[in-house]
């Protein structure tokens, strides 16, 4: 895998069928160790480590219906009443971010009606927080620690 922008975990990793496999902690098993999923591995860590995001808070690959058509949200971080507040797209490290990722994370966003959203693809990453009423969006310079969520 591609070295990543973020600091290093161990992960718990296996071969099954050829396949290298990765634990997810927040579906409680086994995938399929691709660019995309170490990605989503990693920064789901790194809000773990580094800025207090709870796991037990967190969900990966959450299903969502958007015009009839099923979608899946890569991290959806919830509050402390279990409602959503984040929500974080990720892509491999190979794809670049531009307006078509943003546009993507955004219509999710319909469904969900979080305050913040996060765009990374391992190297880059971006936060954004949606004032609702202004209709706004504001870029922040860091990832926020999760007690800033609100």
């Amino acid at each position: 895998m591609q070295k990543l922008n973020l600091p290093p975990y161990e992960f718990r990793v296996r071969s099954e069928g050829g396949k290298t496999m990765i634990f997810d902690p927040y579906r409680k098993k086994y995938l399929q160790l691709t660019p995309e999923e170490d990605v989503r591995q990693h920064f789901a860590m790194y809000l773990t480590k580094e800025k207090g995001y709870p796991v037990s808070l967190m969900m990966t690959e959450h299903a969502l219906k958007l015009n009839e058509q099923t979608r899946r949200s890569d991290i959806v971080i919830f509050n402390r009443k279990g409602e959503p507040a984040g929500l974080v797209e990720c892509k491999a490290p190979h794809i670049k971010i531009s307006q078509k990722v943003f546009d993507q994370v955004s219509r999710y966003n319909l469904i969900f009606r979080v305050k913040y959203l996060f765009v990374t693809n391992g190297l880059a990453h971006y936060c954004c927080k949606v004032d609702f009423e202004k209709a706004e969006i504001a870029f922040l310079t860091a990832i926020p620690h999760y007690n800033e969520l609100g």
